[in-house]
């Protein structure tokens, strides 16, 4: 795959998990919503993370 391609689907996947995550910040609702999980500068309050992974639990 194509860097661009790679980017898109970045882009498209991050859109989706916006729209899809119930809360305001992407941390209340992120499977590494932990400080030795996730050393992002955005933390607690980000509203944009390429990291961002649904929590299941």
């Amino acid at each position: 795959m194509s860097k661009s391609k790679t980017t898109i689907w970045r882009r498209i996947r991050q859109w989706w998990w916006q729209k899809s995550c119930p809360s305001e910040f992407l941390c209340d609702n992120c499977r590494y919503d932990h400080p030795s999980a996730c050393l992002r500068p955005e933390r607690p309050n980000a509203v944009k993370c390429p990291d961002y992974v649904p929590n299941t639990m």
